[in-house]
């Protein structure tokens, strides 16, 4: 079957030149967000040229007739390159295109001289294989160790670093980890020392626990828990707003601002993509930015009843609370921020990350999309 055609909203394409200009490499976002090398090279290059990323915008007729005039001169060169070799012996000629195929098609070659793709393939596998059998075994394994620890941002510990290795095939105890860990000094984030906690004021509203911390939710988008926190912009403090599904710790919601209020809560409901009217709970703790009568409107208007921790007693919010630690102990801290801009396209790009690739340990070692989607496989 045909893997479906994504299609990228201008917006998408938008933020991902951003987050090129915002220092994030390239390998990064195509790694994270899915994407085709040549497909964020065209953005790249469609948003410095017009500001456009229609592909005809960005071509005039005189540019595609070079390229095709180009491809057919590329072809004749290979024609004229490889003419000689075509009367050689099978391992000569397997050697040539070893050596030509950073310059021409492996298929073309191929037809040039004669031979099958399957027996080039087999050839060049064999080689790899006897050559790899000579490479030392520790080494390779902490190169596997430094790529999963620098692709997960410095974040994952010996236990998830252990649990992707096993998704390679490869089964390592901790301990093992753990010294090679030492060796390259790969310290997790979780070694470094964190910021204190500021106070906020409290909401003396008579609401009820209601969710009781009661924090195993076995269906999607039925109970939403929220918490903010603070971020250092510039000389500035400025706050980050979440909405946590706690059926699998999805963050559905988040807004970022430079004011620590009900509006910060209000613009975190506005980018939820999902269907309000299924939740049924909403649970914070008690700061005063919960407190407002537009936040009280979304509820109403969708059917969500309000439910609040007890004063002073951050374990009715823990799932809130962990996640905000996460976020500050992988993300926030020992970063600097220069404008609000910067804050909210970082933001985007980490809740992506979290949601999709971010494996956790309460939830069997899935992402919380991952975990959302086994799941709908199992009620089918």
């Amino acid at each position: 079957m045909s893997q479906e055609r994504r299609a990228f909203s201008r917006e998408f394409k938008q933020q991902m030149v951003d987050l090129v200009e915002n220092g994030k490499s390239k390998k990064e976002i195509i790694r994270e967000y899915n994407l085709g090398s040549s497909s964020l090279d065209r953005w790249i290059l469609q948003a410095n040229r017009s500001g456009s990323f229609i592909e005809k915008e960005n071509r005039t007729s005189e540019q595609q007739e070079l390229i095709d005039y180009k491809k057919r001169v590329k072809q004749l060169e290979m024609e004229v390159d490889i003419f000689k070799a075509s009367r050689a012996d099978h391992g000569t000629k397997i050697e040539i295109i070893q050596q030509n195929q950073d310059r021409y098609s492996v298929s073309a070659m191929c037809k040039v001289l004669g031979i099958s793709r399957s027996n080039f393939y087999y050839g060049t596998t064999t080689a790899v294989v006897n050559q790899q059998k000579k490479e030392d075994e520790e080494q390779a394994l902490k190169k596997k160790i430094s790529t999963i620890f620098r692709q997960h941002r410095s974040v994952y510990g010996a236990s998830k670093i252990k649990v992707e290795l096993e998704h390679l095939g490869e089964t390592i105890s901790k301990r093992r980890i753990r010294r090679l860990m030492q060796e390259m000094e790969l310290v997790s984030t979780y070694a470094r020392p964190s910021y204190k906690p500021m106070k906020t004021a409290t909401n003396e509203a008579a609401y009820r626990n209601v969710l009781n911390r009661q924090f195993k939710v076995g269906q999607q988008l039925t109970i939403l828990v929220s918490d903010l926190t603070y971020v250092k912009v510039g000389s500035n403090w400025h706050y980050i707003c979440l909405l946590i599904d706690l059926y699998n710790r999805e963050i559905v919601g988040s807004s970022a601002g430079a004011r620590k209020d009900a509006a910060l809560v209000q613009r975190a409901f506005a980018t939820v993509k999902l269907d309000l009217h299924a939740v049924s709970v909403f649970h914070t703790d008690r700061g005063s930015e919960f407190k407002n009568e537009g936040i009280d409107e979304i509820l109403e208007a969708h059917g969500i009843e309000r439910s609040l921790s007890q004063k002073g007693n951050p374990y009715d919010n823990a799932v809130a609370e962990t996640t905000f630690k996460t976020l500050k102990t992988e993300w926030i801290n020992g970063r600097r921020f220069e404008s609000l801009k910067q804050l909210s396209l970082e933001l985007f790009d980490y809740i992506n990350w979290y949601n999709n690739l971010r494996i956790h340990g309460s939830l069997g070692y899935l992402s919380p999309v991952a975990y959302r989607l086994s799941s709908l496989k199992k009620v089918v």
